[in-house]
């Protein structure tokens, strides 16, 4: 069965560190994030008041500043667009975490591991705290889920039969797939889909990183979805 992983609170991310730069006479880092706040506090329960008091050096844009992470969440949730991300994850794909965060900026709607559970969080670079993740131990765990939400299945990946993400019409609730780095995806998620896309390639290599093309794939949506433009 499907296990939602919801966005979760963390330990406070640390602050860049200077001390190295100054040690070594090179230059020191710039410091991220904001300090306290400066004046009078501002009012309302989604301010968090600790870091009013400290400083927000967590990795938000601006707007979020000072705000606490169960009031971005919600935030967040309230015009989350309605595209899903999944990613196979039979030998822990170092991909995911960046695939992760790129879903972050995007907004998608979730984030679906099909495979393993444990995953490289590093690439997130912390982003999972604020985005929906979702187990499936199988294809057909994932596929049934997909089918009960009523998402089109959409691969991408080099088939014979793939068609070019440039010029398909992306329908407006469907989960995008990605297979592992290498292998690609498995024949029973290329069965399970829709269709099955590929992108454009101009140069020597047969492939681009899984992670590049799930950004690709991701403002294909954007582009159709939000900004209205037809494949061309």
């Amino acid at each position: 069965m499907t296990e939602p992983e919801t966005p979760r609170e963390a330990p406070a991310e640390p602050p860049a560190d200077n001390a190295a730069g100054t040690e070594t006479g090179a230059e020191p880092k710039p410091e991220v994030g904001v300090g306290p706040w400066e004046g009078e506090l501002p009012q309302g329960g989604h301010w968090d008041p600790d870091l009013l008091a400290d400083g927000d050096r967590r990795n938000v844009v601006d707007s979020y500043r000072y705000w606490k992470h169960e009031a971005i969440v919600a935030d967040l949730d309230a015009k989350r667009h309605n595209f899903h991300i999944a990613i196979e994850n039979w030998q822990h794909d170092m991909n995911i975490g960046t695939v992760v965060r790129t879903a972050n900026a995007f907004l998608a709607k979730e984030v679906h591991i099909i495979g393993r559970r444990r995953w490289n969080r590093r690439g997130a670079m912390v982003t999972d705290r604020y985005q929906h993740i979702r187990h499936h131990p199988t294809v057909a765990d994932f596929v049934a889920w997909a089918q009960g939400e009523g998402l089109a299945i959409i691969g991408i990946d080099i088939f014979p039969d793939s068609v070019p993400l440039e010029t398909y019409e992306l329908p407006r609730d469907c989960v995008l797939v990605f297979g592992q780095e290498g292998p690609g995806l498995t024949p029973e998620v290329h069965e399970a889909a829709v269709d099955t896309l590929s992108i454009e390639q101009f140069g020597s290599t047969r492939s681009i990183n899984a992670a590049s093309a799930a950004a690709i794939a991701m403002h294909a949506w954007i582009r159709r979805h939000v900004f209205n433009q037809l494949p061309g």
